[in-house]
């Protein structure tokens, strides 16, 4: 066996390693799982085997679950090739689900006592093979991690996750952990039932070897005699758990998530039936889940891409690694103190600029309070948080640029104030370093004509707060190189955060199409439509906050200079828009700002967070929709959602975006996409296909306007049913 070895002792004990070729951990692929039939065989009917202990030949732990980029490949569930109708697919499908949960029951009902060793984590399929042993032995390490992660990626455990968990730590404590995707540490697992016993790093195999010695005879708990589910649905706690679940993923999902559903199906079904029939249940949901256009955007953009792009995988080829040692920022307000402290945090020496040393001093302050609240709660020492302090200089010369890598420029949103400061840091900057501009909005290419090497120049845009958010947009000037986005995508990875790359536009990527959102919601307010259900619908159709709270939060002076400005660009007049003039009445006439000053669209309290819709909207906005029934959310939904994607589908023909995974990571960690579409471009090509988009979205434009009639792209896309991932390549590299 490839992925398997087998050394029996004296004892009559076989030590199985865990241990798949080329990879640094094990994870469960479409060869282990063919193992694994061998591997039962040999158990059960080798005579000189009298019990077996399962172990991981990897330092990095037992098993990391599924491997779910072959997943992706071939499919979320797996089908075969060219199947002959859709029964015989779903046939197909199942009977390949099922085979992993057969080899473990085949396992757990050999006549023999298997017990494994955990070293390390084991997640996903890695721990549905530990709770098909009859006896689990852990580390004592704190680190080490064991769970059931995959709601998070839009699946349901499919190895018997769902049906031995409940049987070993009751209905209710299962069902939390594996709705939310929940790790516990040993110590936990113990606690709650589902590890034996914890003991000294570095002795588990004899402990279990002990184990399997003293128990010849040993079977699960559900295959004794007489054996019931102690938390069965029908019990005071199982019922909460199903009565009082459903209530609370419906609240919490919206009703987007089909695995949490059928997470909670498959534990009040199965737990009322012998362990082979739930088996069998758990398979069919596991192929009714895997089989949705969620599970399929989860697991492509939330895994395999989001861990492609983590690693470099839109990267310029063939061009040496960078390293990044020295960078400056200037601009110590909220942004530059933002990107100073996550970089001291990744390591590296960071100089902070800024007009007066007092503006400088204070900007390093914000990563002190961060390092201070770390240090209180125990998740950094104070040695370590003094050495990250220490890598930030403060400061107001220039000539301390000298030595940098790069330099982020985080100073306000002003073309002349850019160019300045480029100026003024050039003169110390080395021929080879790279120079960042933080802008949101403002051309690249027009920013880099300050610069005397505009080919060393390159957006670095930045979201608030940087420390928290996990997205960095580069942004290509015309005259930007591919060594320089290169460059600039070292120094991303460096800091811990995903990169995607855009071409220059005014808005760039993000900016422009995140607009769409709010915008969407003044539309339907100046149509009539309640506040309440704007905002509602909005986050129920998987966005983070309703499409007003969004334009508080962003400021609606910022929105209503920005339109302004936007309006002279395009030679219009600003004044005759009925949007614009709703806008104007409430910054100039009322000076409601938004969020940052305490009154907008909403009413806010003395922390900051919103108490309710101002009444005095309806001064100027007629309220003529007053209920939102089934229809009319599932119009409304598609309007918030389709004007977004579409937008996208622009950027894609002006050539701004060029790559569906950028697009998709990008439209979830940068404005909140609904996650479990997988994306802007997952939404398209998953939830509707080109051809049924583009039908739907000609329809919306009739009914509501322009806005949403689909692009040449879009149209020739459809004719050929194409899709984003095939037309634009990425499936493949993917």
């Amino acid at each position: 066996m490839e992925n398997f070895k087998i050394d029996v002792d004296g004892d009559g004990i076989a030590l199985v390693t865990f241990d798949v070729p080329g990879r640094s951990m094990n994870t469960v692929t479409g060869s282990v799982m063919r193992e694994l039939v061998e591997l039962v065989n040999t158990i059960k009917g080798d005579d000189k085997i009298k019990g077996a202990v399962i172990c991981s030949g990897k330092t990095t732990g037992f098993c990391a679950g599924a491997d779910l980029g072959e997943l992706n490949e071939r499919g979320a569930a797996g089908a075969a090739a060219a199947p002959k109708s859709e029964e015989e697919k779903l046939k197909t499908q199942f009977e390949q689900s099922f085979t992993l949960n057969k080899s473990l029951r085949a396992l757990e009902t050999c006549g023999k006592p298997v017990a494994i060793a955990l070293e390390g984590l084991a997640l996903g399929g890695g721990l549905e093979i530990a709770l098909a042993c009859h006896y689990r032995v852990a580390a004592d390490n704190p680190k080490i991690k064991f769970g059931l992660p995959e709601a998070k990626v839009g699946l349901l455990p499919g190895a018997g996750g769902t049906q031995r968990l409940p049987r070993l730590i009751g209905v209710q404590n299962a069902a939390m952990m594996i709705l939310q995707g929940a790790d516990k540490s040993p110590q936990e697992a113990k606690s709650l039932g589902f590890i034996n016993d914890v003991v000294p790093a570095g002795s588990t195999i004899e402990a279990a070897k002990t184990w399997v010695k003293a128990n010849p005879k040993a079977v699960a708990p559900w295959d004794v005699k007489g054996y019931k589910v102690k938390d069965n649905p029908y019990s005071p706690g199982g019922a909460m758990a199903s009565v009082g679940g459903n209530a609370m993923v419906s609240k919490q999902t919206n009703l987007n998530y089909p695995a949490q559903r059928h997470i909670l199906s498959c534990i009040y079904e199965g737990t009322q039936v012998p362990i082979d029939a739930a088996l069998r249940i758990e398979s069919r949901y596991f192929i009714k889940t895997a089989n949705t256009p969620q599970a399929k955007g989860m697991i492509r953009s939330l895994f395999v891409s989001m861990q492609a792009l983590a690693k470099g995988g839109n990267r310029p080829q063939n061009i040496p690694e960078y390293a990044v040692k020295k960078v400056a920022v200037i601009g110590a307000g909220l942004m530059g103190a933002g990107i100073a402290y996550v970089q001291a945090k990744a390591g590296i020496e960071t100089v902070l600029l800024d007009v007066n040393q007092e503006a400088a001093e204070k900007g390093k302050a914000y990563s002190k309070r961060i390092v201070d609240k770390d240090v209180s709660r125990g998740k950094l020492t104070k040695e370590k948080g003094d050495e990250l302090l220490a890598r930030i200089t403060p400061s107001t010369d220039y000539a301390m640029i000298k030595g940098a890598d790069l330099v982020v420029e985080a100073v306000f949103e002003s073309p002349a104030l850019k160019a300045e400061v480029t100026k003024k840091a050039e003169q110390f900057l080395g021929d080879t370093a790279v120079f960042g501009s933080n802008t949101s909005t403002l051309p690249i290419t027009g920013l880099a004509e300050a610069s005397v090497r505009p080919k060393n120049f390159i957006g670095i845009h930045f979201f608030s707060p940087v420390e928290r958010m996990g997205l960095v947009e580069l942004i290509r000037g015309k005259e930007t190189t591919d060594e320089t986005v290169a460059k600039a995508i070292d120094y991303v990875l460096k800091i811990k955060k995903t990169p995607i790359i855009v071409n220059d536009f005014r808005g760039f990527y993000t900016s422009r199409c995140f607009g769409t959102y709010p915008a969407e919601g003044v539309e339907m307010l100046m149509e009539g439509i309640a506040p309440a259900i704007i905002e509602n619908v909005g986050r129920q159709c998987g966005m983070p906050m309703g499409a007003l709270e969004v334009s508080d939060s962003v400021g609606l002076d910022t929105a209503l200079k920005i339109g302004k400005t936007n309006a002279e660009l395009n030679q219009q007049d600003y004044r005759k828009d009925p949007r614009a003039a709703m806008l104007s009445w409430l910054v100039e006439d009322k000076g409601r700002v938004g969020r940052k000053g305490g009154k907008g669209y909403y009413e806010y309290g003395e922390d900051g967070k919103p108490t309710r819709i101002w009444p005095g909207l309806s001064e100027k906005i007629e309220v003529k929709t007053k209920e939102c029934p089934p229809a009319l959310k599932e119009e409304l939904t598609q309007r918030f959602l389709f004007r977004q994607c579409i937008e996208v589908a622009r950027c894609f023909e002006e050539g701004v975006i060029t790559d569906p995974r950028d697009a998709d990571v990008g439209s979830i960690l940068a404005w909140g996409f609904a996650p479990y579409s997988g994306g802007c471009i997952s939404y398209i090509d998953l939830f509707w296909g080109t051809k049924k988009f583009v039908e739907e979205a000609d329809r919306l434009a009739d009914t509501y306007g322009e806005r949403f009639r689909p692009n040449k792209l879009l149209r020739d896309m459809a004719a050929k049913n194409e899709s984003f991932y095939d037309r634009f390549g990425a499936k493949k590299a993917a």
